[in-house]
């Protein structure tokens, strides 16, 4: 798949670590350091802009060595980029350990990856079909 893309970063565009790795990591694009307290957020710019096509969205995700490492995730996880934007990434990143946490220009701060999607036809109705599981809520699968 190729997706237009510009680059108004200090750094290279994104690029797969493996040949099997399913996303690409952003990386902060600041002039200066961004410091989170515990429980802070900030909006961290890449400098990239993407042209998706139609029936795809880019979802922005945590590093996981970040958030194990760290605390540090994407408050709205995943974030969605819809195929229709055309302003530039940015990831909504939360402090979530008890650790000041400083973000550097060049810092890989969350994941990129791209996925196909459906938009419904919403079909409205009076009733649904019946299922095993029925109405059963959160951990209800697998309980007797």
């Amino acid at each position: 798949m190729k997706i237009s893309i510009i680059n108004r970063s200090a750094h290279a565009l994104p690029n797969y670590e493996t040949s099997q790795s399913a996303g690409v990591d952003l990386k902060a694009n600041i002039n200066e350091a961004i410091s989170l307290k515990s429980l802070d957020r900030c909006l961290v710019k890449t400098g990239l802009f993407i042209a998706l096509p139609k029936g795809y969205e880019a979802q922005v995700r945590p590093r996981s060595g970040l958030a194990l490492k760290k605390g540090i995730s994407v408050l709205n996880s995943p974030g969605t980029i819809d195929a229709d934007y055309r302003g530039e990434i940015g990831v909504i990143l939360i402090n979530l350990s008890k650790e000041e946490f400083t973000i550097q220009n060049g810092d890989r701060i969350a994941q990129l990856v791209i996925a196909r999607h459906e938009q419904a036809e919403w079909i409205e109705v009076e009733e649904l079909d019946e299922t095993t599981r029925g109405v059963g809520g959160f951990g209800s699968t697998g309980n007797k």
